[in-house]
């Protein structure tokens, strides 16, 4: 998983707009200090290659409108450095140009140079080079691979503090840290395990930064690194060095997809009682793990078998939308916890347990108290009588009174907007309504028919080691000779492979006998099918591919990727079998793809290499499809819907939208039929949906990679699928909903374009969710739905305090709004 996202920090840039010129970051055990002034900070990771460069600036600046004071990133080892000692810091690469514009926004920033991040990322961040150094073993104490960590190490700090970036230099980075979660699988390395680590420590200190080290789920963090805690929920965690500040490096705001896996949900009002919670324990620095996930542009999505999208059910959507009720829920949260920094960082805790999971935790100084309230229990509600005063808690939330009297806030009590995103069809101008495809097929001549390869062995080599994940295509070829009367070819034959590639395409003399491919969560599966073996030779061409390299567990790099041994030839003979193993034959391989190799992706490939227009193929494997298209109109993010294609890659302009597979169907039974209920500790299996649908269907296009006149759509159609049905769509909001009490200010937005109605609107006792509220008896006098009509409509937002002045007498205990506006 990935960890650190920075701290609490400004919001309302009037209020409280920090100004990035540190010279000084210490810690003192409760709080970070910067330039002598306490901090309790608020972070978030956005992760720099997962988003266009032009995406930055708008993502950092609402993540710093959210209330983020920091924001976080990996470095990721095997984007920067694909080759040994040739480096690549472009374009969405270009490490420096987002720091510098974290900094141009007044934000702090939390270097996490790793180098290994897994992140979900392909190989966790580690080259695939480095795994075929000679003598190489990776996170443990020997030579080859520190001296390769620490080069990179050395060349990142030393990049950063040529541009005085390093708060001490005057810069905005405040904290760095090295490596990463390796505490959660450090055992089976045993003693030279912990040399690393303690390696790892004396590194990075000899740096030189001027800034204080991190090690995230690194309990033995040897001093003066502070260890830091990932997860779900960290309330409980303890540093291991009593003076080391409580920080929380992950924050998991939800979870990742994989390919045939559900899609995951974690409430906001969830997320809310684990960052209260955290700061009612003492906490010093959260970051959420992501605040913006993005997309895994080209093949750097790892797993294997993690899809292309990165959405994570961020704060901020995959394509730069605020993800509401999430965003503005914990917006209102971080806006209460800054306007307590003071009192948190300096006051005298008092902590009492007052039974069935309630407690209150009190902040007092001379000059203020600010107290939480907190209700653990995962079922009961609860009235609390505090101060005198009786407080109404539900089940699994906290309360927080910046002045011990009056809640300002409930995690429970969500009156931020819920935004729901409808897809909507291209308006381009004189767009058809279906695209016109040509198409040629994949050129397999050489390998599948003639078995010719650039490498050759007498034995099954791992993917890695040949590919060097230059591809995530790798053929093996071999041929095997076979007398006239041999069983093979006098009776029934089958060809069985043991593969863990994670997808297997077999050729037998040239035509195709079939393909398999592993589940999510295995490491390897048999493949086999019946053959029809002639006397002579026969050529056996095996295409493996890969879906993401593995990116976690303890040495994960050592697992075997693509065909294992045995391959082998079965002849059945009755109720008994002859088996002919191939495994030491003479293999020829070859990595990649003849389209790849001859740029069909771009919009200028070689003319020699032409399309056909004429009966355009369907359900047809290694088929490569082009089509053009024009923009959608607007600014709105893009999508491309591939819902019917089965597996591959997809081209825009020349550029990665990275793997498709649209055909791999979520688990119908991983759903459950229950409403889903914040209440209670979160899972990833928890509150899952999309059952029985594809687990990715629609895929980013970001608009940077979009022409204003013709534009060039590729596929790499793996599997066999029909590109009839693609078409580009826009992302925006249909409607925006709020359902608040009364005494609240709320907004409602359609971000940037303007409310067109009013669907519903009641002021009263009205029940339901977005997109099915109903009015009860107990409503109020006055027609809510004109007054907003007035007040919203035409404006592309809209804020209003909730009472009886404004919407009329309503006579019930409890009075709430409900309204449901069409953007």
């Amino acid at each position: 998983m990935e960890f650190f996202k920075s701290l609490f920090a400004a919001i309302i840039i009037s209020f409280f707009l920090f100004q990035v010129n540190a010279t000084n970051v210490t810690h003192d055990g409760r709080s970070l200090i910067i330039d002598g002034v306490h901090r309790v900070l608020i972070s978030g990771s956005i992760h720099y290659p997962r988003s266009t460069a032009q995406m930055w600036p708008d993502l950092i600046r609402k993540a710093k409108e959210g209330g983020l004071d920091t924001i976080e990133t990996y470095v990721f080892w095997n984007a920067h450095e694909p080759i040994r000692r040739q480096y690549d810091f472009s374009g969405n690469l270009d490490l420096i140009r987002f720091i510098k514009t974290i900094q141009d926004e007044g934000l702090y920033a939390v270097l996490r140079i790793g180098p290994y991040v897994c992140a979900e990322w392909n190989y966790g961040g580690f080259p695939v080079w480095l795994h075929n150094l000679p003598g190489v073993s990776f996170r443990t104490k020997n030579d080859v691979f520190m001296n390769e960590m620490q080069n990179f190490t050395t060349l990142i700090v030393d990049m950063v503090k040529n541009e005085n970036l390093f708060a001490s230099q005057g810069g905005p980075i405040i904290l760095a840290q090295i490596e990463n979660e390796f505490g959660n699988v450090m055992g089976p390395y045993g003693a030279g395990g912990k040399e690393y680590i303690q390696w790892c420590s004396n590194m990075a200190e000899s740096l030189g930064v001027g800034v204080p080290w991190i090690m995230c789920q690194q309990q033995d963090a040897p001093k003066p690194m502070i260890n830091t805690c990932n997860g779900f929920y960290c309330d409980e965690f303890k540093p291991n060095n009593p003076s080391s500040p409580k920080m929380w490096t992950e924050n998991w705001t939800g979870w990742f997809k994989s390919w045939g896996g559900a899609d995951p949900y974690r409430t906001a009002e969830d997320l809310a009682y684990s960052v209260a919670r955290f700061y009612q324990k003492g906490g010093t620095f959260q970051n959420y793990y992501m605040y913006h996930g993005g997309t895994n542009f080209g093949r750097t999505s790892g797993g294997p078998y993690i899809t292309t999208t990165y959405d994570y059910n961020a704060p901020l959507d995959e394509y730069g939308n605020p993800n509401q009720p999430k965003w503005g829920h914990l917006k209102q949260l971080h806006d209460v916890l800054h306007s307590m920094e003071y009192t948190l960082t300096h006051g005298d805790v008092t902590n009492t347990d007052l039974g069935n999971s309630i407690s209150t935790t009190l902040y007092s100084t001379k000059e203020k108290s600010s107290c939480f309230l907190s209700n653990a229990h995962n079922q009961t509600d609860a009235v609390v009588k505090f101060g005198g005063i009786d407080y109404y808690l539900p089940a699994w939330s906290v309360s927080i009174l910046p002045d011990c009297k009056d809640e300002a806030y409930n995690t429970a009590k969500v009156y931020a907007q819920t935004s729901v995103l409808v897809k909507k069809p291209n308006k381009a101008e004189d767009e058809p309504n279906s695209l016109e495809w040509v198409w040629r097929p994949e050129n397999i001549e050489r390998t599948a028919v003639q078995g010719k390869g650039d490498h050759h062995a007498n034995r099954i080599i791992d993917q890695k080691a040949m590919a060097n994940d230059a591809s995530d295509y790798l053929w093996y070829m071999t041929r095997v000779e076979l007398p006239k009367d041999d069983p093979l070819v006098t009776g029934k034959a089958t060809l069985r492979v043991t593969d863990s590639g994670h997808v297997l395409h077999a050729y037998v003399n040239g035509e195709y006998i079939g393909s398999q491919w592993a589940q999510y969560g295995s490491q390897k599966y048999v493949f086999e099918k019946e053959v029809k073996l002639n006397p002579g030779k026969n050529l056996i061409s095996l295409l493996s591919a890969t879906v993401g390299l593995q990116n976690y567990g303890p040495m994960f790099d050592l697992n075997v990727t693509g065909v294992l041994s045995p391959v082998e030839l079965v002849a059945h003979k009755g109720n008994g079998k002859v088996v002919k193993d191939l495994s030491s034959h003479k293999w020829s391989y070859k990595v990649g793809l003849d389209g790849v190799a001859n740029k069909l992706y771009e919009t200028d490939c070689p003319s020699k290499l032409k399309w056909s227009a004429d009966s355009l193929p369907v359900d047809r494997n290694m088929t490569w499809y082009k089509t053009t298209f024009k923009a959608p109109l607007g600014n709105a993010p893009v999508v491309v819907d591939l819902l019917g294609l089965g597996k591959g890659h997809a081209w825009v302009n020349g550029h990665s939208l990275g793997r498709y597979w649209p055909s791999y169907i979520a688990d119908e039974h991983a759903c459950q039929t229950a409403a889903c209920d914040y209440r209670g500790a979160y899972s990833d299996k928890k509150c899952v949906s999309k059952c029985g649908e594809p687990t990715q269907r629609w895929y980013h296009v970001p608009r940077s990679f979009l022409k204003d006149g013709e534009n060039t759509l590729v596929l790499f159609e793996e599997f066999g699928g029909n590109p009839s049905g693609v078409q580009f769509q826009t992302v925006e909001i249909g409607t925006a909903c709020i359902n608040a009490h009364e005494g609240k200010k709320v907004a409602l937005s359609c971000h940037n374009r303007p409310i067109s109605r009013i669907n519903f609107a009641s002021f009263g006792d009205p029940q339901g969710v977005c997109g099915s509220f109903k009015k009860t008896e107990c409503e109020s006098t006055e027609d809510a739905v004109s007054i907003l009509e007035k007040e919203c409509v035409g404006k592309e937002s809209c804020s209003f305090e909730i009472s009886e002045d404004k919407f009329g007498k309503a006579y019930c205990a409890v009075k709430r709004l409900a309204v449901e506006a069409v953007c």
